[in-house]
């Protein structure tokens, strides 16, 4: 696909009474282009969601990064230090399904508004967000879904509920999910059950296990980035949001 310039800004959406800050990245250039929801790490719309926020926004689609935390944390943006670890767990505790959902729909609902926009759509999502993708992907809008280690999925659900995990048959779209084996927080065992139940309700769906990555694998500003792991996941992502989108 053509690789292509963009344009970047915050935007603000609305959510009921609640006025949700966004990073948008809109390509330069005549058509119509899908739109993809990039949902948060536990550290905020910081630097590297911005990134892959610009990066899918280069390969031909209107990106948004809602900002997941705005019920807590207005403007938070974090590193990756300890200290900032414990602090985005907080936040995450503090954050329910039904929230999460209805601040992905206005996101969807914005970019529906934009002259330049395909009206299909996508998500991805890494760490806090691999796990919220997981529940995007129940959304009608939603017909890709690229998810990232995210922890949880198959035991629990943000605020009070069964695990996400039970909700998989309201998936209708196609979901690839990234795991690495070295994932402490994510047993193997966990991804064997979600894979099973993903084929129990027969969701077009693919799994990679990538032997050797920790956790964070994709994000090049922690010690637990994995080149060669994150080089190939980008790759499944690229081709995913291209034969799901563009049809």
């Amino acid at each position: 696909m053509t690789e292509y310039s963009i344009n970047t800004t915050e935007i603000k959406l609305t959510n009921g009474d609640l006025l949700l800050d966004a990073y948008l990245a809109t390509p330069i250039g005549e058509g119509n282009f899908p739109g993809i929801i990039v949902l948060q790490e536990i550290f905020g719309v910081n630097s590297h969601i911005q990134d892959v926020t610009q990066r899918i926004a280069q390969q031909g689609y209107i990106a948004i990064a809602p900002a997941l935390y705005q019920r807590q944390a207005p403007g938070y943006q974090a590193s990756y230090t300890a200290e900032d670890i414990q602090q985005g767990r907080v936040y995450k505790e503090q954050t329910t399904a039904s929230q999460l959902l209805g601040d992905i729909q206005s996101a969807i609902n914005y970019l529906k508004s934009l002259p330049q926009i395909k009206p299909v759509f996508g998500c991805i999502g890494f760490c806090f967000g691999g796990h919220v993708a997981y529940l995007a992907a129940t959304l009608a809008d939603i017909s890709a879904t690229a998810s990232f280690y995210g922890a949880g999925i198959a035991t629990q659900t943000p605020g009070v509920g069964a695990p996400t995990l039970t909700r998989t048959k309201e998936i209708s779209g196609t979901i690839y999910l990234f795991f690495g084996m070295e994932d402490a927080s994510i047993p193997v065992s966990q991804v064997d059950e979600i894979e099973a139940t993903l084929e129990q309700y027969r969701i077009p769906h693919r799994i990679f296990r990538y032997p050797g990555a920790d956790h964070g694998f994709f994000c090049d500003r922690r010690a637990s980035y994995n080149s060669a792991a994150a080089t190939d996941a980008w790759s499944q992502v690229v081709r995913l949001f291209s034969e799901k989108l563009y049809i």
